[in-house]
């Protein structure tokens, strides 16, 4: 960063996580250019140097591009192809492709892991329903099938119990209903593929958060657990209760392995399952800000959002460590409650400490629409607090 004129930074994609990028790229002095879908999407409220358009389309992705420094996202679902096309014009694009196609296509994040002796769940790519019989009658009943590209908060997920269901997550795909076309096995670019796991017996779920620059610098935030209800986080408790420091440093220096290996630039969450024999075993990848991660708006010295663009602008990175012995992030899902800024008064004279950030999305059921955060020294203190808020605001309590 040098001169009088600002970094400038663009965000492709105009959700939250957007949105939550804005007030740390102001106080750091980067100029943010915005594509969004849509108007109104959650970060063009809050931006002022916006272009609306299509991230699939090339002259739209190529014109936005022109005069940033960088590009970033907050999804991750910009082609390949238009990224590589970006480098090759001399924008820095962080995450760049070559890493960001790990959390674009399971199947390619399933080889590369295993490649780099990751520990992952048996798995195996079937082109067929009779493929998929054949995966679980050879690892037994149930299996975990998946979508390798277009899944999201649960859906493209699908529990096979039996082979009488394995036609289940080809028909959807076909359908369209996920996944957006046809099942393909030649791997060929944007294809759909489905990819059948073993069905792991898990007692919790982890995320752990990195963050790496492109000087090579990586921090590691607290391993948090993560508490998910019908596939949407619905809350962190960092750090995760009972996990001892040996496993902590091991399963943080997995997360900064793969960030490394694979050339991440910014945030990478790796979420994990603990299952019941001891194994913790990477589920999937996302290299953006993440949901998993909010909690360090306010219970962090550097917030995952600060440090994603330190790191896309090669900054050095800030303390990940946590201010306080606990902090719970609760979602607020879209629930009753319409008014979300009508329920301040009572959570906020009930708990003065509480954080409080909504998205300025139309409350739909079960859409993220916001989060609140607690943090203090006893932990089932700080979850109830945590949850009697979330919960009011969903219009769940009076």
């Amino acid at each position: 960063m040098s001169g009088a004129r600002p970094f400038v930074v663009g965000i492709i994609g105009g959700g939250q996580l957007a949105r939550m990028m804005y007030g740390p790229a102001t106080r750091l002095g980067l100029h943010v250019r915005l594509l969004a879908e849509a108007p109104g999407v959650s970060a063009e409220q809050v931006a002022h140097d916006v272009v609306v358009g299509d991230y699939t389309d090339r002259a739209t992705v190529l014109a936005f591009a022109e005069g940033c420094d960088a590009v970033t996202f907050d999804h991750e679902h910009v082609p390949t192809t238009l990224l590589e096309e970006l480098e090759a014009r001399g924008v820095a694009v962080r995450p760049g492709p070559g890493a960001l196609v790990h959390a674009q296509d399971k199947v390619v994040m399933r080889e590369r892991l295993a490649a780099l002796g990751a520990p992952c769940p048996t798995y195996a790519v079937v082109d067929s329903a009779a493929d998929l019989v054949a995966f679980g009658d050879r690892i037994g009943w149930p299996v975990i099938a998946k979508t390798s590209r277009g899944g999201y908060d649960g859906k493209g997920v699908w529990k096979i119990d039996g082979p009488d269901q394995a036609s289940v997550p080809f028909d959807a795909v076909a359908s369209g209903e996920v996944g957006g076309g046809t099942t393909a096995g030649s791997g060929t670019s944007g294809q759909v593929r489905i990819l059948a796991e073993e069905f792991v017996d898990f007692t919790r779920e982890l995320s752990a958060l990195v963050v790496r620059s492109p000087s090579g610098q990586g921090v590691t935030y607290p391993i948090s657990e993560t508490v998910q209800d019908h596939g949407i986080c619905a809350e962190t408790i960092t750090p995760a209760p009972g996990l001892d420091e040996a496993r902590v440093l091991a399963t943080q220096q997995l997360a900064l392995r793969i960030a490394g290996d694979l050339g991440v630039v910014g945030v990478l969450a790796v979420e994990l399952m603990e299952a019941r024999d001891g194994r913790i075993l990477v589920n999937e990848l996302a290299m953006r800000p993440h949901n998993t991660g909010h909690w360090s708006i306010d219970g962090a010295h550097t917030s995952q959002f600060e440090n994603h663009l330190r790191a896309v602008a090669d900054l050095p990175l800030g303390d990940p460590a946590a201010r306080a012995p606990w902090t719970v992030m609760e979602n607020v899902l879209g629930g009753s409650r319409e008014d979300l800024a009508g329920g301040l008064l009572h959570v906020m004279s009930r708990d003065p400490q509480l954080k409080v950030e909504f998205y300025g999305k139309t409350v739909t059921p079960r859409r993220k629409v916001g989060h609140v955060t607690t943090y203090g020294s006893d932990l089932a203190d700080v979850r109830e607090r945590a949850r009697h808020a979330a919960r009011y605001l969903m219009g769940e309590i009076a």
